[in-house]
C-alpha cells in the first residue's frame, strides 16, 4: 500500500545545519508548520520562517542546562500518535497535541568529542538523551511519520518532496526509518565501546556505517563486502578497485611492515611473505626482497615504509604486481607506476588501525588482541654453550618480526637483514624446515651462517639437528617443551648457538 502523508507539521532540531536551509524553504513552500529549539530555531528565522518554539507548545522551557528541551507529551504524543486510531486521535483533540509528520534531528557528535581527546565531563554530555528518543519515536511510527536523522539525506528528502508535492510513501518512509534505526544503534554501540575500554572482549559490539561492495569474495561465486573507510587510510593513486584478496594480501602487508623502521621492502603472497629486506635505501632492499623468491613475487602485494623515488620505480616496473604501498611517492616515480592502468597504487596515511581482531567462528564471533609483541635480543634468553654473536641476535630479531606474520607451522631464515627462505602453512614443523631448505637452494642461497626462527617450540631435537647439519648459526624458538633440553643438546653437538624468548607466535 502506497500510504501517502502530506507534512503538515515538522519538528526540526539539529547539531548540523549545512545544506539544510534549501529543505526548510521547500517544506515552507507546502504550508509546514515548523516547532524548533535553540540554534535551530534561530536559524529556520534567518531563512524568514515562521516558527513555533517549542517551548510555547509544551508551556515548559529548556531546563537543565539544555538537558531536557523535548522530553515532553506534547512532542511526543504528536509524533507516536496512531492515525487511524479513534482513541489516539481524541486524546490528541484532549490536550492539543498537533500532529508531528516529519521529524528532521540528529545526535550531538559524541565520537567525534571522544576521538578529539575532550574531558569525560565533555564526552557525557555529548550523549544525546532528547534527539535519541524523538528518532526512535518518528521511526517507530514510520507509517505517518518521517524520520530524518542525518544530514546526508536532507537532499533526498527535498527531491522526494518536489517530486510529490509535499508528501511521501510508505515505502520511503519505511526507508528512512530503517536508516534512522541505524543511527540510534551506531550511536549506542560507541557510547557503550566507550564505557567499555577496560574490558572490551567481555562483549562483542561493531557498528561500521561505511561499506564497500567487491567484486566478489575469495572466489567469484562468493558475495563479498569491505565495511571500513580504506579512504581514511590510503589514497589510492592508480588501478582497479581492491578485491576480497586484495585486502587480506594488503592487511598482512600493513601488519608485517610496521615491524620495521629501517628503509624496509616485503613482498606478500596469499599474506606470507615470500622477500623482505632492510636496507639503506628503498631501492636497495626492493632488489634484496625481490630476490629472495622472485618466482613467488609475480602478482604479489609489495610494501614499504619509505618513499619510492623514480629509480626505485623503474626496478619495482620490471616486475608484475598487484597491489603497491608506500608512505610516499616522488612525482617521477608516479609517472612510472602509473603506466599500466590496473596496478593498484596505494599511499598509505597514518592512521590508528584495531587493537581487537576478529571473526566469524562456528555460530558465533572469535575474538582476541592483536599480537603486538616481538622479542627483540633484551628479551631473548641464550641456552647453549654456543653464544650468538651480535650480529646473529639482530638477524634473529628480525627472522622473529617475520615468523610472527607466518602462518604456521613455519621456519624462517635469514641473513644480514635478509629474509634467505621460509617453510609456511605446514603440518609438521620438519616439513617447514625442509621447504625452507629446499627454496633456499633453489635460489642460490647459502644458508651457512644464517639464523634460524621458529613460530613454536621444537618437540624433537630434529629440526635442530637438519638445521645444524645445512649450516645454520644461531636458532630462536620459544622453549616452553618438556623435551627442550634434547633440542638444546642437539645445538650444543652442532655448536649452534640457541635462544628462547618464552612467547610462540602461531598463525592460523
Amino acid at each position: 500500500m502506497n500510504h501517502p502523508v502530506k507534512i503538515k507539521n515538522a519538528l526540526v532540531s539539529v547539531y548540523y545545519k549545512d545544506n539544510l536551509a534549501p529543505l526548510i524553504k521547500l517544506l515552507n513552500k507546502y504550508g509546514v508548520t515548523f516547532y524548533s529549539t535553540g540554534g535551530t530555531e534561530a536559524f529556520i528565522r534567518e531563512q524568514g520562517v515562521d516558527v513555533v518554539a517549542v517551548e510555547d507548545l509544551t508551556s515548559y522551557p529548556s531546563i537543565l542546562g539544555g538537558r531536557v528541551k523535548t522530553l515532553h507529551p506534547k512532542i511526543f504524543g504528536g509524533i507516536l500518535a496512531r492515525r487511524p486510531l479513534a482513541g489516539d486521535q481524541e486524546q490528541l483533540a484532549q490536550y492539543e497535541i498537533p500532529e508531528i509528520d516529519l521529524v528532521i534531528v540528529d545526535l550531538y557528535p559524541f565520537e567525534e568529542t571522544v576521538a578529539s581527546g575532550a574531558s569525560e565531563q565533555d564526552i557525557i554530555e555529548k550523549i544525546d538523551i532528547g534527539g535519541i528518543s524523538l528518532i526512535r519515536a518518528a521511526a517507530k511510527n514510520f507509517n505517518d511519520v518521517v524520520i530524518i536523522s542525518s544530514k546526508s539525506d536532507y537532499q533526498e528528502l527535498e527531491t522526494i518532496l518536489a517530486a510529490q508535492e509535499g508528501q511521501t510513501t510508505l515505502e520511503q518512509r519505511r526507508e528512512f526509518s530503517k536508516r534512522a534505526f541505524n543511527t540510534s544503534s551506531h550511536y549506542d554501540t560507541a557510547i557503550f565501546n566507550y564505557f567499555n575500554q577496560e574490558n572490551p572482549l567481555s562483549v562483542f559490539k561493531q557498528s561500521v556505517q561505511r561499506a564497500q561492495t567487491l567484486r566478489y569474495g575469495e572466489n567469484p561465486h562468493q558475495k563479498g563486502t569491505f565495511f571500513g573507510d580504506l579512504d581514511a587510510m590510503f589514497d589510492k593513486l592508480n588501478g582497479k578497485e581492491l578485491s576480497y584478496n586484495n585486502l587480506v594480501d594488503v592487511d598482512a602487508a600493513v601488519a608485517i611492515i610496521d615491524e620495521f623502521n629501517d628503509p624496509t621492502f616485503a613482498i606478500l603472497k596469499h599474506t606470507n611473505a615470500c622477500g623482505v629486506a632492510s636496507r639503506p635505501t628503498t631501492k636497495q632492499a626492493w632488489i634484496d626482497a625481490l630476490a629472495c623468491d622472485p618466482v613467488s613475487a609475480f602478482g604479489g602485494v609489495l610494501i614499504t615504509n619509505g618513499e619510492i623515488d623514480k629509480e626505485t620505480a623503474n626496478e619495482i616496473s620490471n616486475l608484475f604486481f598487484e597491489v603497491l604501498i608506500a608512505p610516499s611517492y616522488t612525482e617521477d616515480a608516479l609517472s612510472v607506476l602509473t603506466s599500466k592502468k590496473n596496478r593498484i597504487i596505494l599511499k598509505r596515511k597514518d592512521v590508528q588501525l584495531p587493537k581487537e581482531q576478529f571473526k566469524t567462528l562456528l555460530n558465533g564471533v572469535i575474538v582476541q588482541d592483536k599480537d603486538h609483541t616481538v622479542e627483540g635480543p633484551d628479551a631473548m634468553t641464550t641456552v647453549t654453550e654456543t653464544q650468538p654473536t651480535a650480529a646473529q641476535l639482530n638477524d634473529l630479531y628480525f627472522a622473529n618480526k617475520i615468523v610472527k606474520h607466518t602462518k604456521s607451522n613455519t621456519i624462517v631464515f635469514a641473513k644480514n637483514n635478509t629474509l634467505v627462505a621460509s617453510g609456511v602453512g605446514q603440518t609438521s614443523r620438519v616439513d617447514a624446515l625442509k621447504q625452507a631448505i629446499e627454496k633456499a637452494q633453489s635460489f642460490g642461497f647459502d644458508i651457512k651462517g644464517s639464523v634460524m626462527a621458529s613460530d613454536a617450540f621444537f618437540p624433537f631435537p630434529d629440526c635442530v639437528e637438519i638445521a645444524g647439519d645445512a649450516g645454520v648459526a644461531a636458532v630462536l624458538q620459544p622453549g616452553g617443551s618438556i623435551k627442550d633440553q634434547l633440542s638444546i643438546d642437539m645445538a650444543n653437538e652442532k655448536g649452534v648457538a640457541m635462544v628462547t624468548t618464552g612467547v610462540r607466535h602461531f598463525k592460523h
